[in-house]
Parts: structure tokens; sequence; C-alpha cells
């Protein structure tokens, strides 16, 4: 019997189907393992069939929805920024099947705002001046996702250039998270609607995301060299420890390991893109320094009594009753992840708690309890 033309086309559907999940499976797979997300196996994808019935594809189709539903979008920023197996034909993969979904929520929404500037910032040279970051030029990095754009800009996406301009007059990232700035980003997000999809909205907001993650990296810097400075201004008056428990370490916490650590840190940041960067705790780490040098704020936990924020040598309490080694077990973890592991994003959905710093898992600047941050990739262009 000859196939119809319509059975043809429709084999051909379920060959391109299958070929597309047979491209995210391994990344789906790993995601789920590395995150523990327990969710059913799809028998055909693990055995990785050539040539599956209606019946398998629907059944993958329907475990990619799942998993769609169950991987956070924190957790797939936290996975990209850290791992070799996704390069940028994986993103492209990605991208284009959050595109083909009917049914776009804000999660959806989000994963597609940070994949696109995550692959914009592989893509775009190491050294590549802010000036030169207009639609044009981030149209045609996206072409291999979008295709040719008309870049007629809608007059509601000015909005994102009042909060660029805003963002980059900021001084500090504490200035930055607690100005309203990020608020504004993340509302004109959320007004596009399903506006947001337009190609050309698309290109705006991974240029507005790209930028913003720029800002966050100059002002990052910028708070590690005060704080280094404030820390060899502290030794040489002869204070040896701190109280940065607003920072998640100990009320008497050595000076030299805080500088050690953040010069761990700066290392890292060299690069213009890197990941792991608690920024709750870069915030309040430089707000203790300042306090020990007399120019802030006490910012005493609640509930606890201040004995004094600097300790000169032979004056500190037993390490044994103050030295929290549980929450500095916690602050050495995300001190490592932020030398190893964003803003998100570039800063796709930004919330932050401020008890949340040694969970995040990146230069966050969205996902719940967390900020985003750049993550350096193989492949980007130097």
């Amino acid at each position: 019997m000859t196939p119809t033309p319509q059975s043809t086309a429709q084999a051909q559907d379920l060959a391109t189907i299958w070929a597309t999940a047979r491209k995210l499976h391994p990344i789906y797979a790993e995601l789920a393992r590395e995150f523990v997300i327990e969710a059913p196996t799809c028998a055909d994808l693990e055995a990785a069939v050539e040539t599956p019935g209606r019946d398998s594809v629907e059944q993958a189709q329907q475990w990619f929805n799942d998993m769609d539903e169950r991987i956070q979008v924190h957790q797939l920023r936290q996975f990209l920024q850290t791992t070799s197996i996704v390069d940028q034909a994986g993103i492209i993969t990605l991208v284009q099947h959050l595109l083909s979904k009917t049914v776009k929520t804000d999660a959806i929404r989000d994963k597609l705002d940070f994949l696109l500037v995550q692959y914009f910032s592989q893509a775009a040279p190491t050294q590549l001046d802010d000036n030169d970051v207009d639609l044009t030029y981030v149209a045609q990095e996206l072409e291999p996702i979008l295709g040719k754009v008309e870049l007629k800009t809608p007059v509601w996406l000015n909005a994102l250039d009042r909060v660029l301009d805003s963002a980059r007059r900021s001084h500090s990232l504490d200035e930055l998270l607690h100005g309203g700035i990020l608020e504004q980003g993340r509302k004109a997000k959320s007004q596009a609607g399903d506006l947001f999809y337009l190609p050309v909205a698309l290109v705006a907001f991974t240029r507005f995301g790209y930028l913003m993650r720029r800002v966050f990296f100059r002002l990052m810097l910028g708070d590690l060299n005060r704080i280094l400075d404030g820390l060899n201004e502290l030794e040489e008056k002869g204070i040896e420890t701190i109280d940065c428990r607003r920072a998640q370490f100990s009320a008497q916490e050595p000076v030299i390991r805080l500088r050690m650590i953040c010069q761990s840190w700066k290392v890292m940041f060299q690069a213009e893109y890197s990941s792991g960067q608690p920024l709750r705790m870069l915030v309040d780490l430089r707000a203790s320094v300042e306090q020990a040098l007399g120019g802030g704020p006490a910012g005493e936990p609640e509930g606890k009594s201040s004995s004094g924020t600097a300790h000169r040598p032979g004056t500190a309490k037993s390490s044994k009753a103050e030295s929290a080694p549980a929450r500095k077990g916690a602050t050495l973890k995300a001190a490592a992840a932020a030398a190893g592991a964003a803003a998100a994003a570039g800063p796709s959905a930004s919330h932050q708690s401020s008890s949340a710093a040694s969970d995040a898992p990146e230069f966050e600047v969205s996902g719940p309890s967390e900020w985003d941050s750049d993550g350096s990739q193989p492949g980007h262009k130097k």
C-alpha cells in the first residue's frame, strides 16, 4: 500500500519530534540526576530507540512536560553554568523546545530569558563594549535561534533602557539590590505578558539581561575591592577578628581568613562571567567590615546582643562559644561554590532572602532565595 501524503507528513513530524527528544534527553537526565528529581523514566528514550511508535513519542512528550514542571529556573541556571555537556547547539535545542510549548508559564518565560542571555553571553566577545550591544548586534547573534528579526521596537520596551540607566548609576550591590531597580525590571517582563515572546521583545530582553549582568559584575568587583581594602585597614589597626554574623560567618571571624576568601572570589571573578556569587553574603560582608571600621550600622542579628564587633589580639572570647561551626561550614560551602560554580540571570526574576546566601548556586538574580550570576562557559569568545 502506497503511503498517503498525510501519513508521510505525520511520520516526518514524529521523526522530527523524536530527533529533538533524543537531543534533549541527556540534558534532562543529567539535570534529574544532579538535583535528585524523581520522575518515571521513558524506556524508549533511555534505550535510544531509533524509530519508535506514536505511543512512545507521546510518552516522551509527556515525560518532558513533567520534567519541565519539576525543574526550577535556578536549577537550570546552576546546571548550565557548571556543566560541560551543554554546548551552544544544546542551548538552541532547549530554547526551541520551550518556545514550542503551547502554554507558557512564568517559569517557562524565565527559563527562556536565562537561556537566551546565556547563549548571547557565550557568543559575544569577552571585551565587547557596552555601547556596541545594541539591538542589531544582539539580533545578529540570536539569529541561529530566532532567525531574522524585524527590529521595530515597541514603545513599551523603552522601559528596559530606563532600568539599565538606573542600574548603571548604582554605586554598590546594596544600592542596586535595595533601590527598587530590579523590581522595575521584573515588572517590565511581567507586564509584557504574551508580548514577551515577540522576536523583537526576546532580543530586547536578552540585551537587557546581558547588560544587567555586566552591571552586577562591575559592582561585585567594586564591593570586593572595598572589602579587601577595609580588611587591610583593620589589620593595620591590629584588629584580628570581626563580627560577621550578618554575613553568615561567626561573631569573631578572623580577618585573615576573610581576606583569603575574598581573594579567592576575586580570582574567579577575573572572567567576564563567573558563577557562584552569593551576593547577599558579599553585601553583608562589606557592611560588617565597614561597621568594624566604624563606618556603618551594627546590623546585629535579631535577638543577639553585641559585645563588640571588632576584636584585638587577646580579647576574643572562646572560639567554642562563638565559632558557630555549623554556620561556618555552610558559609565555606557557599564560598567554595563561589570559587568554583550570575542577574539574573541575567537578572531574570530577582528574589533574595538575607538568610539564603549559603544556598545561592550562582550570581543569581532569579529564583527563590538566590541572586543571578554569570556563568563562565566553554566556547566563550575571546
